[in-house]
């Protein structure tokens, strides 16, 4: 691997049944970088981030995390050596304070998340670092509301800041925006960027106007494999990504 090189992914395939969801895909992220992930619905690219984070198994291929072979590692091993994802859906708990979510991922990183019987004083002690996270992702007027109340959002920046509590060297952000309103766009593509200054980011996002602001490169995929890489003057002007998009070929 490249000095500068935190992720990359040798033909990575993954293989349902004799259908081919992701076809040898070969991947570099850079580190302290905002690498974007993008293309047509059914392209692959959230089960490229559940093959990278090992949800699922590739059927072949390689997977490589800052130098070291992380193939077939499980998640937790994964999210312990600083590569850290969030979904798709927002996954908080819904009846916890925003503090007590945040609280519960420093636990975690602790190797205690769920040490629920420890005493107040205990857990107490880790309210001033929480407090902190809480107040990067712009929630400390929400710090005593539960979960379950925020905004969409707002949830999102809370999911934000649970994945910033594991204090990974690396995130993984499945469509950040989705679902948002125009000023919850403009809010959480601020936060990533914020979160971003120093760490690597690698995100799937539709929004192509968040992905056109935030990111350093992009990687397009269609039907499971590569279709372009570059920046994003580039990619877009790339009439086989256009036809991608416009044609709807993996809808």
């Amino acid at each position: 691997m490249a000095g500068d090189t935190i992720l990359e992914t040798k033909g990575l395939t993954k293989e349902f049944k004799g259908f081919v969801a992701v076809r040898d895909v070969s991947l570099a992220v850079e580190r302290g970088t905002i690498h974007a992930l993008i293309g047509p619905n059914g392209a692959g690219k959230t089960t490229c981030f559940n093959l990278l984070t090992h949800f699922l198994a590739p059927t072949r291929g390689h997977i490589y995390f800052n130098g070291r072979e992380i193939t077939g590692a499980r998640p937790a091993a994964i999210a312990r050596m600083g590569l850290v994802r969030s979904f798709q859906i927002s996954a908080v708990f819904a009846n916890l304070t925003v503090l007590e979510n945040v609280r519960i991922a420093l636990q975690r990183a602790r190797g205690h998340s769920f040490d629920f019987w420890r005493s107040a004083a205990t857990l107490s002690s880790l309210d001033a670092r929480a407090r902190e996270l809480v107040e990067s992702v712009g929630l400390t007027e929400f710090v005593t509301r539960t979960a379950g109340e925020l905004p969409y959002g707002r949830k999102r920046a809370l999911e934000i800041a649970t994945t910033l509590a594991l204090d990974p060297e690396m995130m993984l952000l499945d469509e950040p925006t989705a679902g948002m309103t125009q000023e919850d766009v403009e809010r959480v593509s601020a936060l990533i960027r914020r979160v971003a200054a120093n760490r690597t980011v690698l995100m799937v996002e539709h929004n192509l106007s968040v992905v056109s602001t935030l990111s350093d490169r992009i990687t397009v995929l269609a039907r499971g494999e590569i279709l372009a890489e570059g920046d994003y003057a580039s990619v877009s002007r790339n009439p086989d990504v256009v036809t991608a998009y416009l044609g709807g070929s993996d809808a």
